[in-house]
């Protein structure tokens, strides 16, 4: 009987590190955007109708990740809408809709999101966007945007592009959590010699 206790008594360790593995692994690929940077989301200039268009395409997004568009136009808007609606700048049919001026917005599923400004011309002017998130699958050895794991710098530094919750546990999917797994492992395998 004592044998027993004792190899429960043991295997508890492995257990609260598998638990710690698992809880620090769930937390890890969760990344906050600012779209727009300082200025947010606004009508951009006339020589740069693409920008945030161009600055989506230089991220990659992945399932659980949010999006910030903020404004300082108290009339302005920011609408999710259909591909054809983002087409047409149609704002009369939209699945979501802010203007707050500080729209928080979860990216839940892969595949494209259209968003559009709410406000009549500005979508024509280039307040528009479009962000494809990827599955795991797709993202797997690609990291979030450079290749190594983190997020790309943007021109205008951190407020411009990609920057951490400072609610959770926000490390990239490269090579810092794959030392965190390579760690937990290891642990595990050592934990369970005993």
């Amino acid at each position: 009987m004592a044998a027993i206790a004792m190899n429960t008594t043991k295997k508890s360790p492995l257990l609260c590190l598998l638990c710690t593995f698992l809880t620090i692994t769930t937390t890890v690929t969760s990344f906050e955007y600012q779209v727009g940077g300082a200025k947010g989301w606004v009508v951009p200039p006339s020589n740069d109708t693409r920008i945030y268009n161009d600055w989506a395409s230089e991220n990659r997004f992945l399932i659980g990740d949010t999006v910030i568009l903020g404004f300082r136009y108290k009339k302005d808007s920011v609408m999710e809408v259909s591909m054809e609606d983002y087409k047409n700048c149609n704002s009369s049919h939209p699945s979501y809709f802010s203007n707050t001026g500080d729209t928080v917005y979860e990216l839940d599923h892969s595949g494209p999101y259209y968003f559009i400004s709410g406000v009549s011309g500005h979508c024509g002017k280039g307040q528009r966007m479009i962000i494809k998130v990827l599955t795991t699958d797709q993202d797997a050895g690609k990291g979030n945007g450079n290749g190594n794991g983190t997020a790309p710098p943007s021109s205008g530094g951190e407020a411009d592009g990609h920057h951490k919750s400072g609610s959770a546990v926000t490390l990239p999917l490269g090579g810092v959590s794959s030392s965190i797994v390579a760690f937990g492992l290891a642990g595990l395998a050592a934990a369970s010699m005993f």
